[in-house]
């Protein structure tokens, strides 16, 4: 299976994009709500999450064009939700405080896992 030239710009803009809303909102939390934890990467992967559940949600009931997919998930929320830096900072929390760096995990995990969840189950209601 090959991708076609237009997914792989899609995916392109979509990641540009989503890098940048990520990085706008992790400075915007973080300098309104000044924390030792990392409160701006919990809110874009947890915002993240939500929002790739009820992309799926839709994407399991219409027909949605393959490009339009790929710029919206794999582009865009792969750029905005970072697991990189949450892993990066989890090691550093655990470095400073084990409290910190555990809850910032157990946050993470279950946090994106539930708004993933409810983001499907959410737009399930407005679809059907």
């Amino acid at each position: 299976m090959s991708i076609s030239w237009q997914t792989l710009l899609a995916i392109g803009i979509g990641g540009f994009l989503g890098a940048i809303s990520r990085a706008y909102t992790v400075h915007f939390v973080n300098k309104h709500i000044p924390l030792e934890f990392p409160l701006g990467i919990l809110i874009v992967n947890i915002v993240g999450s939500f929002i790739i559940g009820a992309l799926f949600s839709v994407f399991a009931h219409y027909s949605v064009n393959e490009s339009l997919k790929a710029f919206l998930t794999t582009g865009f929320l792969g750029a905005l939700t970072t697991y990189s830096t949450f892993a990066i900072e989890s090691f550093f929390l655990l470095q400073t405080s084990l409290f910190l760096g555990i809850t910032n995990m157990a946050l993470n995990l279950f946090g994106t896992i539930l708004a993933a969840a409810s983001g499907y189950r959410l737009f399930l209601i407005f679809i059907k």
